[in-house]
């Protein structure tokens, strides 16, 4: 390509045309840049929580739901970049962030846009966008051409990264790099660990209600034990939409502690990094648990931590799968639907033991998206039924645990 910056991406610009990158020099005017562990320095303008961050970088292409997505613990040590070029139009409120605890706080570290956050426009919106990313920790950057480092990642895969606000514009461009290549990845890491709730809560709290908001669910029907691997607001709020009132434990919790609750059913969460880490001390647990014969749900790194507690085996995605507009057919009934994902793992179909089937399989490049086990209650899948942010086409799921519930009670 004439004109390009050796080890930088062509033709990233402020959206005010402040900041050119093909200068090869440090634009006086920016405040915020990107080191990728290969060498790429990019700059653009710094949005958010001021200071220096370092994460997976990975890209999400849904086009609602920023808030929802930076606020979901399974990103934990990941940089999201949105390839939907137009954000913050919604603004922030106080009731979409889907972390459910304390400990699940700690989601997104950074956040990459293609123009700048814009003001709100939303009934709901109690916030800028940049003003809620400075109060939840995030740093931001805009002005970044998303479509070449999207095709970036696609084309080799998930790359260490720095970023930083610097609102003084003095960025180090050496020490931001050498932060990206020291940084240890999420391969191998249990991060399950931190995100979990560190003490025991219960909620009946149901979907949002354009009228009612969240209310209560006056009676519940069942009981379910949710183990907090990074649980989503909305998993146990979609529990509460079928009858059941949902205890969260820690990740570390017993089988014993689980099963004298006396639950109907069990919900393995959602979460981050490498599964495989983390099933080195919930593998035995979840083994416990599948004996006991109580129905089971897994959704995204419990899905996975299911499939290496039966024997199965999980592998690093080279891009892996985030965004909302995911095409996945339910080997059931033959229905497609579209689904949310935010997964950087996989299930390898291949390693599936004796009587562990898939149910569900992604469109897009034929990975597993769910399983189930013959002759016991269990079923699991690698996508968000939850789906917030949307699409709502995955809600059946609760219902379908709901039923196994029904039918393990009589």
């Amino acid at each position: 390509m004439p004109n390009q910056v050796a080890n930088q991406v062509p033709n990233t610009k402020f959206t005010n045309n402040e900041v050119s990158q093909n200068s090869g020099k440090t634009p006086q005017k920016a405040t915020g840049a990107i080191a990728l562990a290969d060498g790429t320095i990019i700059f653009g303008r710094g949005s958010g929580a001021s200071g220096t961050v370092v994460g997976e970088l990975c890209f999400n292409t849904s086009i609602t739901g920023y808030q929802e997505i930076l606020t979901d613990p399974s990103y934990n040590n990941q940089i999201v970049m949105f390839t939907f070029p137009h954000v913050g139009n919604v603004g922030a409120n106080d009731e979409d962030n889907e972390e459910s605890s304390v400990n699940g706080e700690t989601a997104a570290r950074g956040a990459i846009f293609r123009a700048h956050p814009t003001p709100p426009a939303n009934w709901r919106s109690k916030d800028h966008l940049g003003a809620w990313l400075r109060k939840k920790g995030i740093v931001g950057i805009s002005g970044v051409d998303t479509r070449a480092l999207t095709r970036r990642i696609r084309e080799g895969g998930m790359q260490k990264v720095a970023i930083v606000h610097a609102p003084d514009g003095v960025i180090d461009k050496a020490a931001l790099l050498a932060t990206a290549r020291a940084w240890g990845g999420v391969e191998g890491a249990d991060l399950a660990k931190e995100v979990s709730t560190s003490e025991r809560f219960e909620t009946t709290e149901n979907l949002w209600h354009i009228v009612d908001g969240y209310k209560n669910t006056d009676a519940a029907t069942y009981h379910v034990v949710v183990v907090d691997f990074g649980v989503k607001k909305n998993i146990l709020r979609n529990l509460a939409s079928v009858g059941a009132r949902a205890t969260v434990v820690p990740a570390t919790t017993s089988a014993e502690d689980i099963l004298a609750l006396n639950p109907d059913g069990i919900v393995l969460s959602n979460g981050p990094g490498d599964p495989a880490a983390t099933a080195e001390h919930a593998a035995p647990m979840i083994r416990k648990l599948i004996d006991s014969n109580k129905p089971i749900l897994g959704i995204c790194i419990g899905h996975q931590l299911l499939a290496l507690s039966l024997g199965a085996k999980t592998m690093k995605m080279a891009a892996g799968h985030h965004g909302a507009n995911h095409p996945v057919k339910d080997l059931e009934t033959g229905k497609v639907e579209i689904v949310s994902m935010n997964h950087g793992f996989t299930v390898d179909p291949n390693s599936l033991p004796e009587g562990v089937v898939q149910s569900h399989v992604s469109l897009f490049d034929g990975t597993n998206s769910g399983l189930k086990v013959t002759g016991k209650p269990i079923i699991s899948v690698q996508h968000h039924p939850e789906a917030s942010p949307g699409p709502q086409d995955s809600f059946y799921l609760f219902q379908r645990f709901a039923d196994l519930m029904k039918s393990s009670a009589c």
